[in-house]
């Protein structure tokens, strides 16, 4: 390992001291796979799966429940446990040393009808991804969310964010992005094929395309690059295995902040200032947590009943779900025998509307189902 983490430290330098333009492209990107490669190696060992797979590290054993997963990371003692106590009301130990947490501890909140579940993470350090302190088993655990917090004192140096960042980074995880809209299909034979859907100005092309490819032993595909991206965007596709998750910088402890402090944070995105003791601006992050899942009610009406407004089907969708979308969260066989659906609501255009399958459901929206006859 030793030997792996020395060749990744000469690339890494190389990399530094290589100025970037349009004649250096083919050598950064010849690094950057033969860097994404040996990141893997260290990860897993020699010939090891890339990072991310099941047999990376296996995470903690917690039995997931509810209708969304949110994780709690951050370094020791920045007040985790605290903040799943104040909102789940499950007991999670707190101290004043370090390391107070040594497992996963969940918890389920209820918020506008949806039970979220909420992992008090360990803390993590720096090198958590090689393994250190638990660390491989946090991340991992980590990738199983919808959401991650990432939890800062608010008192600390922002270096800590930049840290867990990478760590989170290393492991495959891509912060507050979405997968590059690219195709790969692998063939039999025929060489590359390379085709650019839209202009490339962030160093991808033919020639770096190829190297890359023959770094990870691709020598037939077919690559179409349907929106501008980077060389490690691109590898991340051809590795296969990132996850992209949404990210929450919550601030904890603001209690001990200036006003002027306060204003420094208000100009970071995709923060919530919060102090998890003292109960302020919980309401806030709650709704935060709402949105980034991109979480929706609808109500189910019995025929001949009114509809229960206590339980909601909660749907994930960044637009606007179908009706056999919200049929298949109910059950997967519910298909075989719908005949339509009567849809109260702002999707509705006249109440109630009778609507198929391809109709498109809005918050809050009231569905009762009818079966076919028979």
């Amino acid at each position: 390992m030793s030997s792996v983490q020395a060749q990744i430290d000469a690339i890494e330098a190389e990399m530094a001291r290589t100025q970037k333009n349009k004649a250096t492209n083919y050598h950064l990107g010849t690094l950057k796979a033969k860097l994404a490669k040996l990141r893997s190696e260290l990860l897993n060992g020699p010939g090891g799966k890339s990072a991310g797979s099941k047999d990376a590290g296996r995470g903690f054993d917690v039995t997931k429940s509810g209708d969304t997963r949110v994780g709690l990371v951050g370094f020791p003692s920045v007040g985790k446990s605290t903040l799943l106590t104040t909102l789940t009301g499950t007991r999670s130990e707190a101290a004043a040393y370090e390391f107070t947490t040594l497992t996963c501890i969940p918890g389920t909140m209820k918020y506008k009808g949806a039970r979220i579940q909420v992992l008090d993470l360990p803390g993590i350090i720096e090198g958590a991804a090689e393994g250190k302190g638990r660390g491989r088993q946090v991340i991992s655990t980590a990738r199983t969310c919808n959401l991650i917090l990432i939890v800062l004192d608010s008192g600390k140096p922002l270096t800590h964010k930049k840290i867990i960042e990478a760590e989170l980074f290393s492991f495959g995880i891509r912060i507050n992005q979405t997968a590059p809209n690219v195709k790969v299909v692998k063939k039999e034979s025929g060489g590359i094929d390379y085709q650019e859907m839209c202009a490339q100005t962030k160093g991808m092309n033919s020639e770096v395309c190829r190297v890359v490819l023959k770094e990870f032993k691709i020598s037939c595909a077919t690559i179409i690059l349907r929106e501008d991206i980077t060389v490690d965007q691109f590898i991340d596709v051809i590795e296969g295995n990132r996850a992209y998750l949404p990210v929450l910088y919550v601030f904890n402890k603001i209690d001990a902040l200036t006003i002027e402090e306060l204003d420094i944070l208000d100009q970071m995105p995709n923060y919530v200032p919060i102090s998890s003791q003292h109960e302020w601006n919980l309401e806030e992050l709650m709704e935060e947590i709402w949105e980034r899942c991109n979480m929706m009610r609808i109500y189910t009406k019995p025929r001949g009943q009114v509809p229960d407004y206590d339980e909601p089907v909660i749907l994930h969708s960044e637009g606007n779900p179908t009706v056999e979308e919200f049929c298949n969260r109910i059950h997967r066989s519910l298909m075989d025998s719908f005949s339509h659906a009567w849809v109260w609501g702002k999707s509705a255009k006249h109440q109630p509307q009778r609507c198929g399958r391809e109709h498109r459901l809005m918050d809050e929206d009231v569905v009762s189902i009818v079966k076919k006859a028979g």
